[in-house]
This record gives structure tokens, C-alpha cells and sequence, in this order.
């Protein structure tokens, strides 16, 4: 690994791929298996870097293609990088556009050069090849960088899905040799849709390169989960064992533990900031849609035993804010469904280390179950 980071498993499930690990980086460690709260623009929408310390929080993603249209990258730099802008000491993560190529597909054209976008802001042309992806990222300063993957829609043809898992190795390569920042990891991304086979030959071909860890890309794009599930059980075990393994845009608190099941060490997704702006809380219980009238006088916290400053109020009082449409509202639902996320992975992170993650993936699970036959 490049200087300054060290990756260490510390203990594996015995009952399956369940592993306890410890990514060092430059701005500190990250207890492994972690999950990253997405700060798309430079902030995770809604919260100071306080409240995300709060919740459990260790490491934080951001994203190239829209720090590269606004303020621009080499704003960021002259401003002192990533972390003294955003005032955020620990370790980051910048996605490398990758993503925005199926998000914004129709503004996008692919060449084997890179991807031209039309901005989503102002309409003008943006090009983004391998090696321009990586210069914004130095510029950046985040303590991990992502090379640029060519994501695809699922389902989609099998010639579609072959040529882009192929671009992105074709890329991957590209990127690696355009790598000059010391102190900033790199990390491959495994494409090739649902395709059992193209997906090992991807991630054997990029094991062969020196990454310093290993993303899966590509899923929870269209595809039913269980679909995800099978394309994680033959994805990760040809991945190195030696590296960090990170499940990109995933997902769904289920999900994680799926994932985390299979031998996944690191995630991200906007789903809960998102679904607690829009008035859905994450519980043991299942979902809370806490503007449902039924909450009106609810004197209830929540979650009973969590931490989190929504928990401190009511649901009836949480419920007056997002009626009464209170800034406060989405705040503190995106506080609490964060701090959930964070405590969910301590408490599978606790579990692997005692040997018992398979009891508590089966009690969770069981859990999730229950709540959703409601």
C-alpha cells in the first residue's frame, strides 16, 4: 500500500466471510466493516461535521464530477484541500465519476478517451478521462481515490455490460499509472454487471495491478437484491484478501449485512440522509413514516436506547416539525438514520470479533423480517 496506510484483518467469522478489520490512513484509522455517509458536494446535506462525529461517523465520501463543476478542484486546493474546507479531520473518500456516467446517462457520451458530460448545472461540456479523474482527486486531497469505472444500467446486454467491465480494466490500468500523489490510496472498481464469469475475470485482472484496495461497482442499479446477493458471492472471494473490500452505493440497512456476510468491508449510500429528509426513520421496528397522524401524540422516542439527538424528542414532536416544515425536521431524522447506520456496523463489528456475527446476522435478519410482515 502507498505510505501511510496499512490495511490489517484482524478476525474472520468462522461460520462464513464475516471480517474484522482496520484500514490506517493518513487522517487516522477506520474500524472495518464501516459505512460512509455521503457528503456528494462537500457536505453530507444538512449536518456539520460535529453532528457526523456524533453519530458515530469515521470516514466520509465526496464526489470528483461535482467538486470538478462546483467550486472546482483546483478551488478546493487553494483553499487548503478536501479536509480544511470542509473542516472535516478525518478520512475521506472521493468517488471518481464513475457513477455519474449511469446517472447521467443522457447527458454523457463514452468514448475509450473517457466520458464527455453535459453539466447538470449550466449545460456546458465536461470531459472527464482516467487520468483527468485522478489529477482532481490529487488535487482534492482525499485520503482515497477512486479510479473511473464505466457503469452500466441493469439489466442491459450482455455486449453492453462485457465492453464496459473491459473499459474499466482498460481504464483502471490508465489510472494507476497517472497516480502521483503520495499519501493518497487508489482503489480499482470490479464491473460486469450480473455475469458471474466476467465478473471474476474483472476482479482477477485488476488483483493482478498494485491497488491498494478493491471496489465492487455496478450493483443496486435496477437489479432485484437478491440478484446483488448472487453477484457477491462469486465477486468477493477473487478479490485480494489483503486489500480492503468496498461495496459501492449499498445500501439498505439488510443489504450491508448481506454484504458484510459475503466478506465486504466498506460502504456507502445516500439512502439514509435521504429517506430522513423525507420524513422515514430507520428502527429494529422497521420504518418509521413519522408524518403519519398516528404519531400526532406518540411520547415515545424513536428508537428506545438510541442516542441520537431525534431520540431525545418525541415522535409526536419530530412529526410537528416536518409538518410544520421545520429545517429541524430533516436534521435530526438524518442524524438519528445515520447514527442507526453507524451502530448497526459496531454492533456487526462487535459481533465478528466474538465469534457470533452469524447469530446476529440470523437475529437481525429475523428482526427485519418481523417488521416488514407488519
Amino acid at each position: 500500500m502507498v505510505p501511510g496506510f496499512s490495511f490489517h484483518v484482524q478476525c474472520v467469522d468462522p461460520c462464513g466471510g464475516a471480517r474484522r478489520s482496520v484500514l490506517n490512513t493518513p487522517h487516522g484509522p477506520v474500524d472495518l466493516p464501516a459505512f460512509m455517509p455521503v457528503g456528494t458536494q462537500g457536505a453530507v446535506k444538512g449536518l456539520e461535521v460535529g453532528q457526523l462525529r456524533a453519530t458515530g461517523t469515521q470516514m466520509i465520501l465526496a464526489n470528483t464530477y461535482h467538486l470538478a463543476l462546483r467550486p472546482g478542484a483546483d478551488v478546493v486546493r487553494d483553499l487548503g484541500g478536501l479536509h480544511r474546507f470542509m473542516g472535516w479531520d478525518g478520512p475521506i473518500l472521493t468517488d471518481s465519476g464513475g457513477f455519474q456516467l449511469f446517472s447521467l446517462a443522457q447527458r454523457t457520451q463514452v468514448t475509450e478517451q473517457g466520458a464527455v458530460f453535459r453539466s447538470h448545472i449550466d449545460g456546458r461540456e465536461f470531459a472527464l478521462s482516467p487520468e483527468q479523474a485522478v489529477a482532481i482527486q490529487e488535487d482534492l486531497g482525499s485520503d482515497v481515490a477512486m479510479v473511473l469505472d464505466h457503469v452500466v444500467s441493469l439489466p442491459n446486454t450482455a455486449e453492453v455490460v462485457r465492453d464496459a467491465a473491459e473499459r474499466t480494466i482498460r481504464w483502471a490500468r490508465r489510472s494507476l499509472r497517472a497516480a502521483q500523489r503520495r499519501g493518497q490510496a487508489l482503489f480499482a472498481i470490479v464491473q460486469g454487471g450480473l455475469d458471474p464469469e466476467l465478473r471474476v475475470r474483472c476482479a482477477k485482472q485488476l488483483a493482478e495491478e498494485d491497488f491498494d484496495g478493491f471496489a465492487i461497482g455496478g450493483l443496486s442499479v435496477g437489479e432485484p437484491p437478491e440478484a446483488m446477493y448472487r453477484t457477491l458471492d462469486v465477486t468477493v472471494p477473487a478479490m485480494p484478501p489483503d486489500r480492503p473490500r468496498y461495496l459501492m452505493g449499498v445500501g439498505m440497512p439488510r443489504d450491508l449485512l448481506e454484504a458484510i456476510r459475503r466478506g465486504v468491508d466498506l460502504f456507502d449510500c445516500v439512502v439514509p440522509t435521504r429517506n430522513g429528509r423525507n420524513a422515514m426513520a430507520f428502527t429494529d421496528q422497521g420504518g418509521i413514516k413519522i408524518r403519519n397522524l398516528k404519531y400526532q401524540r406518540d411520547d415515545a422516542p424513536l428508537q428506545p436506547g438510541c442516542p441520537c439527538a431525534a431520540c431525545q424528542r418525541s415522535r409526536g414532536y419530530l412529526r410537528h416539525l416536518f409538518m410544520a416544515g421545520e429545517m429541524l425536521g430533516p436534521i435530526l431524522l438524518s442524524i438519528h438514520n445515520i447514527t442507526y447506520y453507524q451502530r448497526l456496523l459496531a454492533e456487526a463489528r462487535a459481533a465478528i470479533a466474538a465469534g457470533q456475527f452469524e447469530a446476529f446476522y440470523q437475529a437481525k435478519i429475523a428482526t427485519f423480517d418481523a417488521a416488514a410482515g407488519e
